[in-house]
């Protein structure tokens, strides 16, 4: 088996799209939430706040020929990874071509935009809008097909389709291509547009947050008291994942190892979480990594700001654990990102474990008393010195993923 090591990465997020802007705004302990003043139109629709990227406009960044196939995911993906290749050295490199690099890659959904144009074929009995590319835009595959397409890359292709846990899985499952020396390098990571259709599922469920629509900046709330659910972001983040001897052999980068990967399924229920099957999830990576809990430095959890899902995730987690390692939930700062969460955060979990400091969990001023007494990182951040972080997600569909990264000296 091989080693793993990542030698690019990179992340468009609501906190910006680079490593130093993104610690820069953890460190004024302030998100990136807004109140969506357009969505006022939709009727029934109870939530106003979500975590979009204003900066990100796909239409000045490739040239129109370029995004008849792209949506607004397919083009976060394509950028981000444009730029992890940049990152490791490798945006211009031809070995990128030949067959060595493959992807495994993916999103919660394809463009919804481009769905609601096959929908009005269906309701309207009219097919104006739809044209070649409408499902090209809109399938489960279009983030890692449309990057494939757009560099050139000729590997295996993995879809990772997975609700929430598509990020941490399209990681997981180029690190397995790797390691069982399958290909030399992959691409693996996630990507979400932000649309009004995914708020609007969340809000059917009663799990999205609308106590805070005025106040955008108190929410969401993981672990606490007064949380009232999850927020809505939008992203992208891609990994280079190169075997360790090819990477040294040309003189590559090396930001962190990945030593530990587990995936698992509650097969119970579709939307409710079961810290069981998540503790089993949580234990398998660390037998993946052949690590004790004890080595673990900082978990980066699921932390969704949800009631059956904080609850759940604190027992699993204290069921491995304890009470013995700092724990915080990125969402609180960006959202909750769907199938780009787990990529975005192993990218900046990495990033806070190279300049050893920890973000809080923002609007965490009293945890739930129904969640597990976790080490949960409040008001300030901390200053960790570890050789080992975990990135935990949960999914519907009752996916499990668990993620370990070893730092690099």
């Amino acid at each position: 088996m091989k080693r793993v090591v990542v030698t690019g990465m990179a992340g468009i997020t609501a906190l910006g799209d680079n490593a130093i802007d993104i610690l820069e705004n953890l460190k004024k302990y302030q998100n990136a939430i807004v109140k969506m003043t357009e969505w006022g139109k939709y009727q029934g629709l109870l939530t106003q706040v979500a975590a979009p990227i204003p900066a990100f406009k796909e239409k000045e960044i490739y040239h129109r020929r370029q995004l008849r196939s792209m949506g607004r995911v397919a083009a976060l993906a394509t950028k981000s990874a444009e730029m992890a290749l940049e990152n490791a050295g490798l945006r211009t490199d031809q070995k990128i071509q030949d067959g060595r690099m493959g992807i495994a890659y993916g999103s919660s959904s394809g463009s919804p935009e481009a769905l609601s144009h096959l929908m009005n074929t269906r309701f309207n009995h009219n097919i104006q809008g739809i044209n070649a590319n409408t499902y090209l835009r809109m399938m489960p595959q279009t983030t890692p097909v449309n990057m494939g397409v757009f560099l050139g890359l000729k590997g295996r292709i993995i879809t990772t389709n997975s609700a929430c846990t598509s990020g941490s899985q399209g990681i997981g499952y180029a690190y397995e291509a790797v390691k069982y020396g399958l290909q030399p390098m992959m691409l693996g990571g996630g990507a979400e547009e932000l649309d009004i259709t995914q708020a609007a599922v969340f809000d059917t469920l009663f799990a999205t947050s609308c106590e805070n629509n005025n106040k955008p900046q108190l929410t969401p709330r993981p672990f606490d008291k007064d949380r009232d659910g999850l927020v809505i972001g939008e992203g992208a983040a891609t990994f280079v994942l190169e075997e360790l001897e090819h990477a040294k052999a040309r003189g590559a980068p090396i930001l962190a190892e990945i030593v530990g990967f587990y995936t698992n399924s509650d097969g119970l229920h579709v939307t409710q979480p079961n810290a069981e099957t998540m503790a089993i999830a949580i234990q398998g990576a660390l037998d993946n990594a052949h690590l004790p809990a004890s080595e673990i430095g900082y978990i980066n959890a699921h932390g969704t700001a949800t009631e059956r899902g904080d609850i759940a995730e604190s027992k699993a987690t204290y069921a491995v654990f304890k009470d013995n390692t700092p724990i915080s939930s990125l969402k609180s700062y960006i959202g909750h990102t769907l199938g780009a969460c787990g990529a975005i955060e192993s990218y900046i979990s990495i990033e806070m474990m190279r300049h050893q400091w920890f973000c809080p969990t923002i609007n965490l001023d009293q945890v739930a008393d129904e969640c597990a007494p976790l080490d949960y990182i409040q008001k300030q951040g901390r200053e960790i010195t570890t050789d080992y972080i975990m990135s935990n997600n949960f999914a519907f569909g009752g996916i499990n993923t668990s993620l370990i990264f070893k730092n690099w000296h």
